[in-house]
């Protein structure tokens, strides 16, 4: 019978006992205990994974030895060479031979000790498992030492430097503190040592490691780098703050968007501080800088709740920068549930990280120091400065506009356009009523009356030194998108380049304006609509405000509304019990008393417990809202409002508000002097008409070219084309 090699055993084949030379298969396997060798190696696989383990459980020794500078040098990642150096309390000499064995610590004497702890090592395995798996080096000095001594380590056991030599710590020169020097991790472990490919990733490890402890200890400096470089990675004194350690270490754009939060619960025996992005700055991975009771901690629970918090104010995919130190009554943690204590477990976990979570919302609402999408949420406004303009209007001569104007130029009439708004205007074209130029302008054309050169307006402004609130509400950043969603792009250059011609029908709200080449007609109306329901989603919650002084009964002021509305229905045909106007009026003002503080604080809308009206939101300056209107607007926030749902809600409250400041429909301009005659004994008519003509070509239209997004239903209902100048043109040549 010929012999079976091992070539002819098949791959994944198990292997009888017999064959490989123990004891035959029939008889029970005896248990043995393993070589003490064999076991510290386990143990130190469990415990020092990668450099960057060792790295941690030697900087945690040394912030618990009291230092307040350390040092890192590391050559290829770690593995070759890893070490670091403190000015702490020093190791004792005596205490050196045993300073490498298993259990060996300082921290802890029985079981018990362990509710308590408030240190970062206490096991005493970090030393022992790494001089088991490198060569291990230490000098030491304390204060009242008169100088340093050395050691060297190998299986937790004292080695001499050189063979022949006593094993004994040497003396030799040095300053205050303990210097570890770890060299060739894992060289007796070669599987592991294989399985580091790129030394680079493993140093990046070990400057996040040193970037979340000089982060977290703010009263300790911390120094890494290479062996071998002149510059340091990560270099940071001790007397840095937190938040220029972040910005030292995570980048200027991380700390110019931090928000600072702190809170705590005694009935969690818990206290939370730290620093979080606000909604400004997102990346596409979360960075958690996790501390519990002052270590560095990994909690998958923590990071997915902070997470959730964070889904409703960042863009999809955005997540932040947290960093939270969290501080826990010790008899309410165990920590001794991780070889590498990379995890805690704690009392009331899920209690504790809603009231954080809680908290940092509220924070992210209402902190946001540098507000940037407040200006940029909504309405970008593009560049319209012409090639021959710098940012600051001045001219810039390019190459293209210096060769351009060393040119002469044809002119062709088919594209002069108007670019002075100041010039003639088409109204003073037409021929004034009978009897109407001597009453309205004294023999004056429509274009050169008081309404076209000055304002009529019966407010006046005082200016507040109050700091403007961040809006972080998902609801209004939705519709903002809404907005942008929407957009027409070419209707939207019209306006941010239109010149105003003129009102053409009071009573139809409609003006032309010219853009381009083009003459369009459009219901100003229907833009002064989309144009303030924009502007009161930009200043949403940081309205101005219409003071009223005395205040005025709310209730009173809904009866009119409501009284008006019943004869509206009468008139029509309806019934009239069929509409109590008491019931009415009491079940509006209770609606808006119940929600007075929301009113106020989201829309500058001030009502009193008592039912008085004080204040009124403020959407533009330079135009007063007809205080006719306001009845019915406040009739309408009772049922045209939707109070049950968040965006809703924002939603119809902003579009009936801007329905209350678009300019009314005026009666038609007096066309004779019996007329004409009506509205000059109508004193508050006229006026009104002149307000409202100074209004729409002085504040609306200039605002609508800084600043409005003009939507597709604006083309579609709102503006109309009514020439072109090149085809008109043509019409004249053919003529």
């Amino acid at each position: 019978m010929a012999e079976t090699s091992d070539v002819d055993v098949p791959r994944g084949t198990k292997r009888k006992a017999d064959e490989l030379g123990g004891q035959s298969s029939d008889a029970p396997r005896r248990i043995r205990a393993l070589d003490a060798d064999v076991v510290n190696k386990i143990a130190a696989g469990e415990i020092i994974v990668a450099p960057v383990h060792a790295l941690k459980e030697l900087i945690e020794n040394a912030v618990d030895a009291g230092s307040t500078s350390l040092e890192v040098l590391a050559k290829e990642g770690g593995l070759k060479l890893l070490q670091i150096t403190d000015n702490g309390s020093g190791i004792d000499k005596e205490d050196l031979p045993i300073l490498c064995e298993r259990f060996t610590t300082s921290k802890l004497q029985k079981f018990e000790d362990l509710s308590s702890i408030a240190t970062y090592g206490f096991r005493g395995e970090a030393l022992a498992s790494i001089s088991h798996i490198a060569h291990l080096t230490v000098t030491t000095k304390t204060k009242n030492s008169t100088c340093a001594w050395r050691a060297l380590y190998n299986a937790g056991k004292l080695v001499p430097s050189k063979p022949g030599q006593t094993p004994d710590p040497r003396p030799v020169a040095g300053r205050n503190g303990t210097q570890i020097t770890v060299e060739d991790l894992f060289y007796n472990i070669p599987t592991r040592r294989r399985a580091f490919r790129s030394p680079s990733d493993e140093y990046n490890k070990i400057i996040d490691m040193v970037g979340r402890y000089a982060v977290h200890c703010s009263h300790v400096a911390f120094s890494c780098k290479k062996q071998g470089e002149s510059s340091t990675s990560i270099s940071v004194p001790a007397t840095a703050a937190v938040v220029d350690r972040i910005r030292q270490i995570y980048g200027t754009s991380v700390a110019n968007e931090l928000v600072e939060y702190s809170t705590s619960d005694d009935r969690w025996g818990f206290k939370a501080t730290g620093h979080a992005t606000n909604a400004n700055y997102h990346i596409k991975k979360t960075t958690l800088l996790l501390f519990i009771n002052h270590r560095c901690v990994e909690s998958t629970n923590i990071k997915k709740a902070l997470e959730q918090t964070y889904a409703a104010f960042l863009p999809k995919n955005g997540h932040p920068f947290v960093y939270l130190s969290l501080e826990i009554d010790p008899q309410r943690i165990d920590v001794n549930v991780h070889p590498t204590k990379r995890e805690v477990n704690f009392l009331n976990e899920d209690d504790i990280i809603q009231a954080i979570c809680e908290h940092l919302r509220s924070t992210l609402a209402a902190v946001d120091q540098s507000r940037t999408f407040m200006t940029q949420t909504l309405l970008p406004g593009p560049d319209w400065a012409t090639p021959a303009q710098d940012a600051n209007g001045d001219n810039a001569a390019t190459p293209d506009t210096t060769k351009s104007t060393s040119r002469r130029t044809t002119r062709h009439e088919n594209t002069l356009i108007r670019t002075d708004t100041n010039l003639r205007k088409i109204t003073s074209m037409f021929a004034p009523a009978e009897g109407s130029s001597q009453v309205i302008n004294n023999g004056q054309p429509p274009a050169m009356t008081a309404s076209d050169t000055q304002p009529l307006e019966t407010l006046s402004y005082e200016i507040v030194d109050r700091e403007r609130k961040p809006c972080g509400l998902a609801s209004v950043r939705e519709l903002r998108s809404g907005v942008r969603d929407k957009m027409h792009h070419e209707l939207t250059e019209v306006f941010a380049t239109h010149a105003f011609v003129g009102i053409v029908d009071e009573r139809r709200r409609l003006a032309a304006i010219q853009g381009g080449l083009k003459l369009y007609l459009v219901d100003y109306g229907r833009v002064c609509f989309e144009y303030l329901y924009q502007v009161a989603l930009t200043d949403f919650g940081n309205f101005g405000i219409i003071q009223f002084s005395p205040a005025l009964d709310l209730r009173a002021v809904l009866r009119v509304a409501a009284e008006h509305e019943k004869q509206t229905l009468a008139s029509a045909g309806g019934e009239e019990d069929d509409m109590d106007v008491d019931k009415v009026v009491e079940m509006i003002s209770n609606q808006l008393i119940e929600r007075r503080e929301m009113l106020l604080e989201y829309f500058a809308l001030e009502i009193s417990p008592a039912g008085e009206l004080s204040s009124i939101p403020l959407l533009v300056k330079g135009y007063t809202p007809s205080m006719a209107k306001m009845p019915q607007f406040l009739l309408r926030l009772g049922p045209y409002v939707n109070w049950e749902d968040e965006k809703p809600c924002f939603e119809t409250f902003l579009k009936e508000l801007a329905s209350f400041y678009v300019p009314e429909i005026l009666p038609p301009t007096p066309g004779n002097a019996e007329d004409a005659a009506a509205e000059k004994i109508d004193e508050h008519l006229g006026e009104r008409r002149k307000h409202v003509r100074w209004a729409v070509e002085h504040v609306f239209f200039p605002a609508f070219k800084a600043r409005l997004v003009a939507t597709q239903s604006l083309m579609k209902v709102a503006v109309l084309e009514v020439a072109n100048l090149k085809g008109l043109y043509r019409v004249f040549e053919r003529c």
